[in-house]
């Protein structure tokens, strides 16, 4: 079975799960709140949450599903209040929440996945110490992803970020959610303290990995491919790691913002390739990529180990 046929596989498990839980939303605020929840989507998180399990413990995923889901509801609590703080009017191919209902009935739904996402955590079938334990990490990934979405915004305002602050950011942004996925599905399942902080390093490495591939896509795939307008970063100024290592070598992205043809975004990529800037950042993405499957050796070989690592591949090759 490939990755991508094993993902559909376990998406629909999830899918299934999520529907018993909340098909039968009532009333405005929860049908609100599971209205992105219902839409689709790949379901990385919860999926992750369960391999981490059976790859320290086979098997122990079956008394985890509330838990996995905790981590679903977690980020579509932060896609929900993202949408609201970008202005967007799609999501998963349905109008974003705050377009269909209100700003503060979207706040509210947002609100309700926070808090249910503790609920679901405490439900599943595990030691009461680990679960504990769990709690703790996802209120840090929680306050974590504000914090990170914070710096995101705060960079928008300036032309001097530095890559250590734009790594910090992603980390915070995107990594922590898949480490806090791969670190509660281990926690839950017995792991010791080691093999817990390998799983949190694979997942935040993967998912820098994952932001970084996410830029290049953005400047160098086709708007059939990304799934929005081409070069749309630059054409924002964004301070992603392109941009950065462009302005240590001279090359001045403040022209480009504004609306560009398909003809001077193929002129910048090729000034780019031809300064380092693409090699450069390709290069961050797969040492991010190495350090998060290298963290995976403190655990047996297993199927659900190598799974693991076809996602940080699988991150790190998407859009090529």
């Amino acid at each position: 079975m490939t990755l991508a046929q094993y993902l559909e596989k376990n998406a629909e498990i999830v899918d299934r799960a999520i529907d018993r839980y909340f098909g039968d939303a009532f009333g405005d605020l929860y049908r609100a709140s599971t209205h992105l929840l219902l839409a689709g989507g790949k379901r990385l998180r919860p999926v992750i949450v369960l391999l981490a399990a059976d790859a320290v413990r086979k098997g122990s995923s079956d008394d985890l599903m509330p838990a996995a889901l905790a981590l679903e509801l977690t980020h579509n609590f932060t896609l929900i209040h993202d949408d609201i703080m970008d202005g967007d009017a799609m999501r998963r191919g349905v109008p974003t929440v705050h377009t269909v209902w209100d700003e503060p009935t979207a706040i509210l739904a947002g609100d309700v996945l926070y808090a249910k996402a503790f609920e679901f955590l405490c439900m599943a079938e595990a030691d009461d110490r680990a679960k504990i334990r769990t709690v703790k990490m996802l209120a840090k990934a929680c306050a974590e992803l504000c914090e990170g979405q914070s710096m995101d915004m705060s960079f928008a305002n300036r032309t001097d970020v530095t890559e250590a602050e734009y790594l910090e950011m992603v980390q915070k942004k995107t990594g922590v959610l898949y480490g806090a996925s791969a670190a509660i599905g281990g926690t839950l399942s017995g792991a010791n303290p080691v093999q817990v902080d390998a799983l949190y390093q694979w997942g935040v490495n993967s998912g820098i990995a994952f932001q970084i591939q996410d830029d290049l896509i953005d400047l160098l795939a086709s708007t059939d491919v990304s799934g929005k307008d081409r070069a749309s970063d630059i054409r924002e100024g964004k301070q992603t790691l392109i941009a950065i290592r462009a302005r240590k070598k001279g090359i001045d992205l403040a022209p480009y913002r504004r609306e560009i043809t398909d003809a001077e975004v193929d002129d910048l990529v090729a000034r780019l390739h031809r300064a380092g800037v693409i090699d450069e950042v390709r290069a961050v993405a797969l040492e991010r990529a190495d350090i998060a499957k290298r963290a995976l050796s403190v655990l047996p070989d297993s199927e659900e180990k190598q799974r693991l690592m076809e996602i940080t591949d699988f991150f790190i090759s998407r859009g090529c």
